[in-house]
């Protein structure tokens, strides 16, 4: 029994991370056709940055015990790729369609969870991953092909978002306080000459969307921290896929995209999937 719930301790947490994710998405569509991407990128780090300033003082002494500065920078670098991808598809795309592609991502990091850090699964945690996939390509499936830039960033930010979410796993006895610091000076460093070559002036009423931004993402980055220190990316990769059901109610309730009869079929494939992947009752 201990065993089991330290192997799902990090599901709270990771639902937590899903709706505070959710509710930045939402913004950032919002201002996504005012503002480039790798702007809000900025931005938000920007704010993150002063956000955790209190937070990083308070445990500064953790930055003396870092282990893995390389694997930290290499994590950071993913990241800013995978996200700057996230936001140029989320201003492009429909939040569901986006969201679906976004779930082709725990297939990705359960392989290679499997592979660079020889994590073991389950035959339930394959049966499960396998139908949730099935879910989001009856999503897909329907749905013409999309050209242009939207597309491809949806799947470069599920390649180097996978490989971010590897590295945050292997990095589970850093310090929480040293990665978070590192993501956001690492966004910053990696997102400031990008931006400035396009940036746009920001207006004062837009203010409260882009502080919301920053700081629904830097909570929402806590949550995911604590949640892949606390299990397993082979456990907690099946069950992101509940931020679908999330993403979906997000583009109905706010962008008039009502979801189709393959959009509510794949949900409903992808919660039997969250099901199966649990293993059978004792």
């Amino acid at each position: 029994m201990a065993q089991a719930t330290e192997g799902y301790g990090g599901a709270p947490w990771l639902i937590g991370d899903m709706v505070l994710i959710t509710g930045m998405t939402v913004i950032v569509k919002l201002q996504g056709g005012t503002y480039p991407a790798v702007q809000l990128v900025f931005l938000r780090a920007l704010i993150g940055c002063g956000l955790i300033a209190p937070l990083v003082w308070r445990h500064r002494r953790d930055f003396a015990a870092m282990r893995q500065p390389w694997r930290n920078a290499g994590r950071v670098a993913c990241n800013a790729v995978a996200l700057t991808c996230n936001f140029v598809a989320v201003a492009a795309l429909p939040l569901a369609l986006v969201t679906a592609i976004s779930f082709t991502r725990p297939p990705v990091s359960m392989l290679l969870a499997v592979a660079l850090l020889r994590e073991k699964v389950s035959a339930w945690g394959w049966a499960g991953t396998a139908l949730a996939f099935a879910g989001v390509l009856v999503m897909i499936g329907p749905v013409a092909v999309v050209q242009g830039l939207g597309l491809l960033a949806a799947f470069g930010s599920v390649v180097f978002g996978s490989m971010a979410a590897i590295q945050t796993r292997a990095l589970r006895d850093e310090s929480a306080v040293v990665m978070m610091l590192f993501y956001v000076v690492g966004l910053l460093l990696l997102t400031g000459l990008p931006a400035w070559a396009v940036w746009v002036p920001v207006q004062g009423g837009d203010l409260p969307a882009l502080l919301a931004i920053g700081a629904l993402a830097q909570l929402g980055q806590f949550c995911f921290l604590r949640a892949y220190r606390a299990s397993p990316a082979s456990v907690l990769a099946p069950l992101s896929y509940g931020a679908l059901v999330l993403a979906t109610g997000a583009g109905w309730l706010f962008f008039d995209e009502v979801p189709t009869l393959f959009t509510l079929a794949g949900i409903a494939v992808i919660i039997v999937a969250l099901r199966v992947v649990q293993g059978p009752r004792r």
